[in-house]
């Protein structure tokens, strides 16, 4: 989460300088505004090309000003947005990203030594080394980001409080208000550098980003994103979160990002039908390649549909899906990851249906290798669902040393579960192990 007290300097920065009317700010400029508006949702449907041709020209344009080479640097950070949580997230992109901020911090640089005043270069100032850290801690690179993070606080100084409220304002102070307060809670270790800022309040914080999402205008996607987050993430309310996800990606269907949320949230709250329309749409739009449509977000849609079509008893196309989940995984290295386990899992329990044993067993056997990690609740939980079901196919078989183990191993696995959230799971591996134990102890005797 300290990526989002760097992302509270950019964006309180920015909406402060947005409200301004200043004469001779590119920011205050009717025209450059409604064109920008126009080139950044392009960005945010992945249509690269066309916002980036706008922030070019605005470059030859305005060669010695900080805003074309920031937009250039916001535009190659949302190519990255798909791989944040993947291992891909440092990839062509980042060299393009960080060059084009760096020339944002140049300019903005020799702007200000030329008039100490100038709260445009601040704002580029405090937003650019703002967007850098939020980088690097996106990377968990919390040194580097640390320093970005006091260079952009420099900055806010000269720009923080030069305009009267407005919804575009209460969005920098909403991301605060809400995530200061936030952190002291889930991150004690934390407290020092959130003890820089004035105390926060959640409640306070989704009430204003709920405004902002209503009412701003420049802020408005970003507050839609960032409520839907919190609502989702910190809040563990997904029923909030839904509309605000459907309501993106009808905005943006070409968000490879907003679509993958979109679909994971329809698949929680069992929108079963909204979930698999927009699986194959997603689907489709990973075989012909469309930008930021990358392996994680053609897992996690194979994965649904995979699902849906498995309640539904289309045993074949639920195979189709599952395999293209572990294809995904597998080159993308995310075979551990809860979605991956239950691929295999579910596989095991196709193939067992269908009296593929050997195969059965094999996927079986793949959950328990890449649910070793005994911290991780998603983990343990396939872990010990597979280890039941090895137990019971191999007692089926006649393997009564093998069932043992894996029952044995399934009722250990068992109890790293939290009884809140996995009861049902518990109470069923629990008693299908002992059953099993108590009939090949029989045996033995």
């Amino acid at each position: 989460m300290t990526r989002y007290l760097f992302l509270y300097v950019l964006l309180l920065v920015s909406t402060a300088c947005f409200s301004q009317e200043e004469s001779g700010m590119l920011l205050a400029d009717n025209t450059i505004q409604i064109e920008s508006t126009d080139a950044i949702n392009d960005m945010y449907n992945f249509k690269f090309d066309r916002a980036e041709n706008y922030f070019l020209q605005l470059r030859n344009q305005y060669p010695e000003h900080p805003m074309p080479y920031f937009l250039m640097g916001l535009s190659n950070f949302w190519k990255m947005v798909p791989y944040i949580n993947t291992d891909d997230f440092r990839n062509t992109y980042e060299k393009e990203f960080l060059t084009y901020i760096d020339l944002a911090i140049d300019k903005g640089e020799a702007m200000f030594s030329k008039n100490d005043r100038n709260v445009e270069a601040a704002f580029f100032l405090c937003a650019a080394y703002g967007f850098k850290g939020r980088y690097f801690a996106d990377n968990k690179d919390y040194i580097k980001a640390a320093f970005q993070g006091k260079s952009a606080l420099k900055y806010l100084s000269y720009t923080k409080g030069k305009s009267d409220l407005s919804p575009e304002f209460l969005f920098g102070e909403s991301i605060f208000n809400y995530y200061a307060e936030y952190i002291k809670e889930e991150y004690p270790l934390l407290k020092p550098i959130i003890s820089m800022f004035p105390k926060g309040s959640k409640s306070l914080g989704i009430a204003q980003l709920t405004e902002c999402a209503n009412s701003a205008f420049y802020t408005r996607i970003e507050a839609q994103y960032y409520l839907m987050t919190i609502y989702n993430n910190e809040e563990n309310n997904s029923r909030a979160a839904y509309p605000i996800a459907k309501k993106l990606n009808s905005t943006y269907p070409d968000n490879p990002y907003f679509q993958r949320v979109y679909a994971r949230l329809a698949w929680e709250l069992g929108y079963y039908a909204d979930c698999e329309k927009i699986c194959y749409e997603i689907n489709y739009k990973v075989n012909i390649g469309m930008p930021g449509y990358e392996e994680n977000t053609g897992r996690y849609a194979s994965y649904f549909l995979g699902r849906i079509l498995y309640e539904k008893g289309d045993s074949e196309k639920s195979k189709f899906y599952l395999l293209k989940t572990i294809a995904f995984a597998d080159s993308a290295n995310m075979n551990k990851l809860g979605y991956s386990l239950s691929a295999y899992y579910y596989l095991g329990l196709i193939e067992n249906k269908l009296q593929n044993y050997s195969e059965a067993e094999r996927f079986f056997l793949e959950v328990v290798k890449f649910g070793e990690d005994k911290s991780d609740n998603s983990a343990s939980y396939h872990y010990s669902l597979a280890a039941c079901r090895l137990g019971i196919l191999y007692e089926m078989l006649h393997f009564n040393d093998r069932a043992e183990r894996y029952y044995k191993r399934a009722l250990q696995r068992v109890k790293k579960l939290d009884e809140n959230n996995y009861s049902v799971t518990i109470r069923e591996v629990t008693q299908n192990s002992n059953q099993g134990l108590e009939r090949l102890n029989k045996i033995k005797k």
